[in-house]
């Protein structure tokens, strides 16, 4: 439990380490009976207790359903002292946590780290503060980053380990990064591939050079899914990971996403950036499991593209 002390800082209060324990799931059954089986020094009614108190988490996401499906490999972690913390943010869903890393799906507007001027209001601040009040000691590393204005899915690691092993082996492990978008217009080519140089000038803005000594090289593959003409739906898969890629690319096509003033766009329909990391698809650092997760458009963006 989070506590604030006489100095204004926060504490913590540590959950007694005998009080949570972890349990290996070795074979396919529904959660009430792996409790059952798992715990059978207690009572059916105590069991469900537990269970409804929601004081039991699958892979570290709480549930209390009775019927929740369990699998070999699976980790089931029940606290007998208290129920788990639930997660609730207006900016941040947690979509699927362990104990290597936690996969969230970002609303727009939030940033992904701290910065200069903003330290406390950010995906990784919130974070911390949820792991910490389970455990004060616990730690969160950033893997990649999502633009502010950016919506959807990223993932975060839980320690140092996992987070070297995962960057030093980035283009293996992920398999795929996908976006959706909303660009101005529609392009001439319902598909293709924009492959430039980006480099970075000193006020933070990312152009397209045809010196490979000055940029990176960058890689984008798009794909218009439906158009109206005022505005285009985009699929858009990354084949490389630099920072403003996509915004630079649709800009150098001639068709910037909606409300990226920034990169060109002459407006801003929705009040925001048009720009959604909608799938996420990569290797398990320990597991080795192919893991895979998608969200759906963003309702805004389909009102743009509605005829």
């Amino acid at each position: 439990m989070r506590q604030t002390g006489k100095n204004g800082k926060r504490t913590y209060r540590r959950t007694s380490p005998d009080a949570i324990k972890f349990f290996k799931v070795t074979e396919h059954s529904l959660l009430l009976e792996f409790l059952l089986k798992t715990l059978s020094d207690k009572s059916r009614t105590t069991v469900k207790s537990i269970l409804t108190h929601r004081q039991v988490a699958i892979n570290r996401t709480p549930t209390t359903r009775y019927d929740a499906v369990v699998q070999p490999g699976d980790e089931v972690m029940i606290n007998f002292e208290k129920g788990f913390k639930e997660f609730k943010h207006s900016r941040l869903r947690i979509v699927y946590e362990d104990e290597c890393i936690i996969v969230v799906d970002k609303g727009y507007g939030l940033l992904s780290m701290s910065t200069d001027r903003i330290k406390d209001n950010t995906a990784y601040h919130i974070l911390s503060d949820y792991l910490k009040e389970q455990d004060p000691s616990a730690r969160l590393f950033i893997l990649h980053r999502l633009d502010r204005d950016t919506s959807g899915l990223m993932m975060f690691a839980k320690s140092q380990g996992i987070q070297e092993q995962m960057q030093r082996n980035w283009s293996n492990i992920v398999l795929e990064r996908k976006y959706v978008a909303v660009v101005e217009g529609e392009p001439e080519k319902k598909e293709g591939e924009v492959r430039s140089y980006l480099a970075e000038n000193a006020a933070f803005q990312v152009y397209t050079t045809n010196n490979p000594e000055e940029g990176q090289l960058a890689v984008t593959r798009y794909k218009v899914l439906k158009s109206n003409g005022r505005f285009s739906l985009v699929e858009l898969n990354l084949q490389t990971g630099r920072k403003n890629q996509i915004r630079v690319h649709m800009k150098d096509i001639g068709h910037s996403i909606a409300g990226d003033r920034k990169y060109g766009a002459k407006g801003s329909p929705i009040g925001r950036l048009a720009l959604h990391a909608s799938k996420l698809r990569f290797v398990h650092p320990v597991t080795r499991q192919e893991m895979n997760f998608e969200t759906v458009i963003p309702q805004k963006f389909i009102y743009l593209v509605a005829e």
